[in-house]
């Protein structure tokens, strides 16, 4: 069989190909004038082109038709992907890649408008953010909910660009390699929040795994890609790729932002508390006293 075939759309999206087709021109432009490393190249291309892969190939097919494989395909969207684009921290990259005047013009006018700045600050608030990563997770597998996901092609695509879109948020706030400010959460802080995020993945994906019964119905009853396998292996699957890829994607997202801390706090380039100054007079009233 032709290796292209499987690259090859199962359901042709113009959304996912100009969102892609976007990311990599203004990357491939803004790396020239942007200093990024070949390893950081390597991060970014790999990301964009895992999303690419679980969004707008032929595996859709299977990812639509095997509980497993949909764990697979949000495994990739949610933790994959996105942890390796903001492992890149292409963001110099991506502004230098957009010309000058479109900058001055639109971009920034965009990002310092009052609604998007408050949208920013409250998705990216540690508790908020933490709880939107795991909220989406229990949320799309929420028995009824996975059924009408699974149903509904729009709701489908729904359900996967908010796990693109979470994914990236929040992986660009626990990987962000700079102190704070100009990152939005202390070094310490973004340790926190990952190791967050780690038990409620293993809480859910330990449920799906003992269930004795069927969670997701909705797949035996549209017909499933591997009819060798039982429905019930094909949830223990799904809860193990839940429990176990994506609670270690957590702890090495965990031991990164952690060497970031380390690097920083080795460079002296954490914020210090300043010493508290007292006016002259309520020192010398306080000795005299």
């Amino acid at each position: 069989m032709d290796p292209l075939y499987w690259l090859d759309p199962w359901e042709p999206s113009p959304t996912v190909l100009i969102a892609i087709a976007l990311a990599a021109i203004l990357f491939a432009r803004g790396k020239r004038h942007a200093r990024v490393s070949l390893a950081r190249q390597i991060s970014f291309w790999f990301g964009l082109g895992a999303l690419y892969v679980a969004l707008h190939t032929r595996l859709d097919y299977f990812f639509e038709h095997e509980f497993f494989m949909h764990r697979a395909q949000h495994l990739v969207l949610h933790h994959l992907g996105p942890f390796f684009i903001a492992l890149a921290y292409p963001g110099a990259a991506l502004r230098a890649g957009i010309p000058f005047a479109w900058r001055q013009r639109f971009v920034r006018p965009a990002l310092a408008a009052r609604p998007v700045r408050i949208a920013l600050d409250i998705v990216m608030h540690p508790v908020v953010a933490v709880t939107l990563f795991v909220g989406l997770i229990y949320f799309w597998l929420l028995s009824p909910i996975h059924f009408i996901a699974m149903l509904d092609w729009r709701l489908y695509r729904v359900m996967n660009w908010s796990m693109v879109i979470d994914g990236l948020l929040f992986w660009w706030l626990v990987l962000d390699p700079r102190p704070a400010p100009p990152a939005r959460l202390a070094p310490g802080k973004r340790v926190l929040v990952v190791i967050a995020a780690i038990p409620p993945q293993i809480i859910l994906g330990a449920f799906i795994f003992f269930t004795p019964r069927e969670l997701y119905p909705v797949y035996s009853i549209c017909g499933r890609a591997f009819t060798w396998l039982s429905p019930m292996r094909d949830q223990q699957i799904g809860g193990l790729l839940l429990w176990i890829p994506g609670s270690m994607m957590s702890v090495v997202g965990a031991l990164i932002a952690l060497r970031h801390w380390m690097r920083l706090s080795a460079r002296g380039r954490l914020q210090r508390e300043r010493p508290v100054r007292t006016p002259r007079g309520a020192s010398g009233a306080a000795q005299h006293g």
